[in-house]
């Protein structure tokens, strides 16, 4: 039985356009996931660490298998984002590309290292503005419907639409 997962990618250092586009390609290209649909990308201002350059940040949504596991999924993107030479620096820095997994499916896990739906998305205008581009009615455990969010956070923390793919 497919689940579908959306999946939240950011980046800020190098060809920012093309780390988004090979991580999609790599996702694409990956045994077991299919890329159903991507958001916008959204240009955003740094979140934490404010002297870093702005990000680019985008929503996909695949589709996986029962032989795919969240944890199976995690080591996917975490390879993927070796692959694409992202450099494990301070938390909240610089990063040549980001791949979260934000939900899959409607499972809950939570693990030392590893939590979905993710923990802080409902926080985050650069998660919520491209995500609600996918699923605009999606409910906020709070009961906040995500474009709303997405709009009263996007004003917030520097949110803008920035191209697509």
């Amino acid at each position: 039985m497919p689940r579908r997962v959306f999946l939240g990618l950011g980046t800020n250092l190098g060809d920012r356009e093309q780390n988004l586009r090979e991580a999609i390609a790599r996702l694409k290209a990956a045994e077991g996931v299919n890329l159903l649909r991507q958001s916008r990308v959204y240009q955003t201002e740094p979140m934490h660490i404010a002297d870093q350059p702005q990000f680019l940040n985008m929503v996909v949504e695949v589709e996986v298998y029962d032989e795919m596991p969240a944890r199976g999924l995690l080591t996917l993107v975490k390879g993927i984002e070796e692959e694409i030479g992202r450099k494990h620096r301070e938390r909240w820095g610089p990063r040549e590309i980001d791949i979260d997994i934000l939900l899959f499916g409607d499972e809950q896990i939570v693990e030392d290292d590893f939590e979905v739906p993710h923990p802080r998305m409902w926080e985050r205008g650069f998660v919520l503005a491209p995500l609600a581009d996918l699923t605009p009615d999606l409910v906020s455990p709070s009961g906040e419907i995500i474009s709303a969010a997405a709009n009263r956070l996007s004003m917030e923390q520097g949110v803008h639409a920035h191209l697509h793919l």
